[in-house]
């Protein structure tokens, strides 16, 4: 941020927060309140250069920070000395782009009030400034902006509009169908769209691909989310024994026979470390720096913890959270719709998968799938889960094409698991624990603090809740998947009288499984657009923020169709 990286104090505004608030509150308030940063391309291709150096221009400026305790801002200021001496000043801004065609004098208004802002902060400290000074280093042009009557009282009402955003720490509205929000990539933080669609929906559940405009009377397509690093991508070390390096700005991974790869930080979206795989302490210090997060799983692949830099500062988040969370009616109202939605995505798995299935058992997953949704306790939602669950696992096996005994599948069973299959299934639930953890954690959220299954020590029990309406979308459809395509097989597997392990080998082919299942772009059955699941589990985590915070009214499950 040009300024401050955030409001040092509740009584001092930067003046570069003003300009943000003109733009887009709401951008404004995840920036600056919520401590997320995502570069805008409507505003990077117009910005000012972030430290306030001249070096692109031919102006003579010296920087100073200065701040007016009586209007409650403070500004690093660009300052160009007047004609009337060494108090009569001009404040000027430095953009990489060029003056706008498309209005009178070249200047959007967000420039020109942080101008003025900082024109007011001079003045309470003695200088003379009536007008400031826009350089724009494409075109070499500079534009003169004055600081008339309208465009004070027009700063100093957005002075006040800023501060009683921050007391009152909620989150403004989206706009509405803006051409801001087309290059904005605070749009998959902010689902402007989305969040409007949700809000006019009665039935958050309800199967739109687009969204009626209630002013035209005219269908409209959702926008489509900007990706979210989809250029990084998870590492994981499965090989016991192997030590994970720095070298430069790469990560080097050595075995204990002494082979070594190599790979990219900026190319890695999280480390993924399996039993007894070791770290230094200058890579682990290096990915902390860079926010890369570190995971830590057992031997047989279940999620142990995580090693971070600075999470998330949304604090406010974390607060309406934990008032959640001790409210057993909305607690039970976020639960209902994530189970439901488990069940239905069951149903959906098994009628496209299982030609034969009866009637009978799709029939009832849908009676189950609506009683979730209507369940009036936690107990209820608790049992409504386990005879859908005892139903829909009694049919999974009908999905796995093989004739060999070893991996037939005849219900689920755990630790330790006692087939092949359950194995893969037990594993597949780590890796997709650890993902919704993470992208939890990303958000702003508390992982260990959920609202369906309780807290217990060790558990990230809202990384499970999340996970639910997922399991068979995700695990499920790679374990169909791996065995079907006959890329496991029984020799891959541990087989003794006390359960069954998966080899090394095939560790590889289920976590090369489950990244391809993440990868895999679907249309989104709500939003309309293409989407990864990786990136579902991001928008799904961001609308249970939504529900918390009040802007919509019901948690919209993911449900395929």
């Amino acid at each position: 941020m040009a300024e401050e990286d955030h409001i040092s104090a509740p009584d001092l505004i930067p003046a570069s927060m003003l300009s943000d608030y003109s733009y887009c509150p709401r951008q404004c308030y995840i920036r600056w309140n919520e401590g997320e940063f995502a570069e805008c391309e409507d505003a990077s291709a117009n910005a000012s250069d972030a430290d306030g150096s001249a070096a692109s221009s031919p102006l003579a400026c010296k920087t100073i920070h200065l701040s007016a305790p009586k209007l409650g801002v403070t500004s690093r200021i660009n300052l160009i000395e007047g004609d009337g001496g060494a108090r009569d000043v001009m404040p000027a801004l430095l953009k990489r782009g060029e003056p706008a065609a498309s209005i009178a004098g070249g200047v959007y208004d967000p420039d020109r009030v942080r101008l003025c802002a900082q024109a007011l902060v001079l003045q309470e400290n003695g200088f003379l400034s009536s007008c400031g000074l826009i350089y724009f280093s494409k075109s070499r042009k500079a534009v003169s902006v004055q600081f008339d009557e309208p465009l004070i009282q027009m700063t100093r009402e957005m002075i006040s509009q800023v501060r009683a955003m921050a007391e009152q720490r909620r989150m403004p509205p989206p706009l509405v169908d803006s051409p801001k929000c087309n290059h904005c990539t605070f749009g998959g933080i902010c689902l402007p769209d989305e969040v409007n669609l949700l809000r006019q929906l009665k039935d958050g559940n309800s199967i739109l691909a687009g969204i009626e405009d209630p002013v035209q009377g005219e269908s409209r397509e959702l926008r489509m989310l900007l990706p979210s690093r989809d250029d990084q991508v998870p590492v994981y070390v499965l090989d016991q024994g192997s030590t994970v390096h720095k070298k430069g700005d790469c990560l080097e991974v050595r075995s204990r026979d002494g082979k070594a790869g190599t790979v990219r930080m900026i190319d890695i979206s999280q480390l993924c470390l399996y039993g007894g795989v070791e770290i230094s302490t200058p890579a682990l210090v290096e990915l902390m720096q860079r926010s890369i997060p570190v995971l830590h799983f057992t031997h047989g692949g279940w999620f142990e913890g995580i090693c971070l830099g600075h999470t998330s500062k949304n604090i406010d988040l974390r607060i309406r959270q934990f008032d959640w969370a001790r409210d057993r009616n909305r607690s039970l109202s976020l639960a209902r719709g994530m189970i439901s939605g488990k069940i239905r995505n069951c149903r959906v798995l098994l009628r496209r998968n299982d030609h034969q299935i009866p009637g009978e058992v799709l029939e009832r997953l849908a009676e189950y799938a609506g009683q979730a949704g209507g369940a009036e306790s936690f107990e209820g939602l608790l049992g409504i889960e386990g005879v859908a669950a005892q139903l829909y696992f009694s049919r999974l096996g009908s999905l796995l094409k093989t004739d060999d005994l070893e991996l037939s599948f005849k219900g689920r069973n755990r630790r330790p698991p006692r087939d092949p299959v359950n194995a893969v299934l037990s594993y597949l639930y780590g890796i997709l624990a650890k993902e919704c953890f993470v992208t939890l954690l990303a958000v702003g959220f508390e992982p260990y603090l959920g609202f369906y299954h309780q807290p217990r020590y060790g558990r990230p029990a809202l990384a499970l809740d999340l996970m639910e309406e997922f399991r068979p979308l995700v695990a499920d459809s790679v374990v169909v998947s791996l065995f079907n395509n006959r890329e496991l097989e029984v020799k891959d597997f541990v087989i003794t009288d006390e359960g069954v392990m998966i080899g090394s080998s095939a560790k590889r082919k289920v976590v090369a499984g489950y990244e391809r299942r993440m990868d895999t772009k679907i249309t989104h059955p709500l939003f309309g657009y293409k989407i990864s699941y990786r990136r579902v589990l991001e928008v799904q985590s961001r609308l249970l923020a939504r529900v918390i915070s009040g802007e919509i009214e019901r948690y919209p499950a993911f449900c395929t169709r």
